[in-house]
């Protein structure tokens, strides 16, 4: 698929009409392309803001006045139209339809108005395990989305279950860590999709140099072990790296120099273990790198990076 086919699909997708193939090549699509990643956290964010307004009866004349901006754009050829089904199934439908034909000005005035709404009447957020669902109970998340973390550290996630739920917290408050530890392990059905939980994760612990849970440092261990994309794989060892090094990190970086087969993981568990052994020198994990740097059948640059990180450090 191409750029042109997002919207379409990205439609489709948050009102569950998308069937799993076309699913996977939107998140395949996503995870390689900036620009259509950044249209489709629009799209989530409208599709969020929908969910909180009260449904509104749909009037003739708004569904007149949308399908004559559809048929406007559909003659510019400005954007692929995704049309409802005949009936016009409910109204997020059709606000959805007219977001795209729009080019989503509505939401960013709307988005621009935000701030001062909320400096008028803030809302105190519900505590994040009133939000979560039984997680025990191994429940599937659909159109799952993310928000990165704001002024105050809290990240936002989204997702269905039998209805729209909306979490905002830090990554490491304790139900935070479960959602995010339950999406990168059991929920993510393509690569793209595990790898923006983990980056989520990453880029609170590079902010804030905060120590891993329990919950999502069992998560980006098995990744990083298990998971048979290596794209996803490097990603979970970047986020590994962004916490303060520990007993189980180390040892989850020395199974991944030993044995991941992307050199680009090996070349970040050799960068994470030097920063650690020049601060602690640790006796395993100064004999890993010597190995590393005299391996004849090893990747030359990740040799030369592990020689390189030998001389860094004080024996």
């Amino acid at each position: 698929m191409d750029c042109r086919d997002v919207n379409e699909l990205a439609v489709a997708r948050l009102t569950g009409e998308a069937g799993e193939r076309a699913r996977g090549e939107l998140s395949a699509h996503l995870a390689t392309c900036e620009g259509c990643r950044g249209q489709m956290r629009l799209l989530e964010s409208a599709w969020a803001r929908l969910g909180e307004d009260p449904v509104a009866a749909l009037r003739p004349e708004f569904r007149r006045r949308t399908l004559a901006m559809l048929d406007e754009e559909m003659l510019r050829q400005r954007v692929r139209v995704f049309r409802p089904k005949p009936r016009w199934i409910a109204p997020m439908l059709q606000a959805a339809a007219l977001l795209l034909a729009a080019g989503l000005g509505y939401f960013a005035a709307r988005a621009a108005q935000a701030p001062a709404a909320s400096a008028a009447a803030p809302r105190a957020a519900a505590p994040v395990a009133a939000q979560l669902p039984d997680l025990q109970t191994i429940p599937k998340l659909s159109n799952v989305s993310y928000q990165t973390a704001d002024k105050d550290g809290r990240v936002g996630i989204g997702f269905d279950v039998t209805t729209r739920h909306s979490v905002v917290g830090r990554p490491d408050e304790p139900e935070v860590a479960k959602l995010l530890a339950y999406l990168v392990s059991h929920n993510a059905e393509t690569a793209g999709e595990r790898s923006r939980a983990i980056e989520l994760v990453s880029d609170y612990a590079g902010s804030r140099n905060a120590p891993a849970s329990p919950e999502i440092l069992a998560a980006l261990s098995q990744t990083l072990r298990k998971d048979p994309n290596p794209g996803v794989r490097k990603k979970a060892a970047d986020a590994l790296a962004g916490f303060p090094m520990s007993p189980e990190i180390r040892t989850v970086f020395l199974e991944a120099l030993r044995a991941d087969k992307n050199p680009a993981v090996r070349l970040v568990a050799v960068d994470a273990l030097a920063a650690s052994a020049k601060e602690t020198p640790d006796a395993h994990t100064i004999e890993s790198l010597r190995e590393k740097a005299v391996d004849p059948q090893e990747n030359g640059y990740v040799r030369a990076k592990a020689a390189s990180a030998l001389k860094a450090i004080s024996f």
